[in-house]
């Protein structure tokens, strides 16, 4: 029995299966420091837990809305207002599985079969996978992240075939380079959509881990691009809810009632226990996470530091997110004994081998020669991971 062609053609996620090899490795004794997983290491705060706790004493176990409970809808719409500065009525919200159902779903209501999708390189490695399974083409334009998330006006509208565009992707703070599309750079994006029909779709799951810089809502740049932009966010990242499962958005009425139409023929409801735990995670006091964003902007400099100090390996300027993607181009071509690194996986697969540290190719985001590793892990792993990387590395010859 074969599976349907766009299934087939799809590209197994590579951070999933470079995190499970370093899993499967400690189940079987190994010590490995893994910088490849997307989740901060903190525990979920215990006001959400013992909200959870509550819902389920009080049987808080059967559907609710296929959008959301409205007192979650409420809360994400009290959310949007004071910290992005969007109204958002309740008609314009959806609760989702997490962030990336509600890119799916966005993607699977705007696109028809020939259609195009712009999407900046590097990206999150799902992107690309969920605009084919919506029948449509991603078409790329380059970010140079090296200085900033530079976007070049003039490329991007090259990117734009009137009749086939039908949406952008833009992530800031952004996976996988931990850079933030400053408000100039928004502006940029702006003049060149705004009197377009395309849909942006603007991921902002990591709006708070931003470092030295401020966040800016594409959504907020004003009226007329207000109204063409669908807000994505969720509780999983600020809150290290990454495992309960919920995602939403904000925007046109139109994009969010077909959204809710088609997750009402597929998953309905996001988990109601879920949802009572994200409305207490939203209305937490915001001196905890801010905390926790102050331990990793600690993180971020002791890995940079740690990276600046092997030759061979350049870092790219650290903004925002918990990621760095430096470059390891150096390193393409040499060899450890008879066997060639030829490609930033080869290198991957060496360094989680030799010295027992995974980091996910760059080519998984569309960037050969880089390698992401993400710091939400302990100062001492990381600190660990460093020193065995450098050694790898430095056994590698020309």
């Amino acid at each position: 029995m074969q599976v349907s062609n766009r299934v087939a053609g799809l590209t197994p996620s590579l951070t999933l299966g470079i995190s499970a090899k370093a899993k499967q490795m400690k189940k079987e004794g190994k010590d490995v420091v893994d910088f490849s997983a997307g989740e901060p290491d903190f525990s979920t705060p215990e006001p959400v837990q013992k909200a959870a706790i509550k819902a389920i004493e009080e049987n808080y176990t059967r559907y609710t809305p296929v959008a959301g409970s409205a007192e979650l809808i409420w809360a994400i719409s009290k959310k949007f207002k004071e910290e992005n500065n969007l109204d958002y009525s309740p008609s314009q919200i959806v609760v989702a599985n997490g962030a990336k159902q509600i890119i799916f779903n966005a993607l699977q209501v705007v696109c028809n079969p020939g259609d195009e999708v712009i999407l900046p390189m590097p990206y999150w490695v799902s992107y690309p996978e969920q605009i084919r399974l919506a029948g449509a083409t991603p078409v790329y334009v380059y970010l140079d992240f090296e200085k900033g998330l530079k976007i070049d006006e003039e490329e991007l509208k090259r990117a734009i075939h009137p009749g086939k565009t039908k949406a952008i992707i833009i992530n800031t703070p952004h996976n996988p380079t931990g850079g933030v599309l400053d408000r100039r750079e928004l502006e940029k994006i702006a003049r060149v959509v705004e009197d377009s029909s395309i849909l942006v779709i603007s991921d902002e799951i990591y709006e708070n881990f931003v470092y030295e810089v401020s966040h800016t809502s594409f959504a907020s740049l004003g009226e007329n691009i207000y109204n063409k932009t669908l807000t994505v966010n969720g509780v999983s990242k600020t809150y290290s809810m990454t495992g309960w499962r919920i995602g939403y958005a904000g925007g046109p009425e139109q994009i969010i009632q077909a959204m809710i139409k088609l997750q009402s023929h597929s998953t309905s409801c996001a988990s109601s226990i879920s949802q009572k735990a994200a409305i207490a995670a939203l209305n937490l006091q915001k001196a905890e996470v801010k905390d926790r964003i102050k331990e990793f902007s600690y993180r971020r400099k002791l890995i940079k530091d740690g990276l600046k100090k092997i030759k061979g390996v350049r870092v790219n300027k650290l903004q925002g997110a918990f990621y760095v993607f430096p470059d390891f181009t150096y390193f393409l071509g040499t060899f450890t004994g008879e066997r060639k690194i030829k490609n930033s996986l080869d290198l991957a697969d060496y360094l989680l081998e030799e010295a027992g540290v995974a980091l996910v190719p760059g080519s998984a985001f569309g960037m050969e020669g880089y390698l992401r590793m993400s710091y939400a892990l302990p100062v001492e792993d990381i600190k660990k991971g460093l020193d065995r990387m450098k050694q790898a590395l430095d056994k590698l010859r020309g």
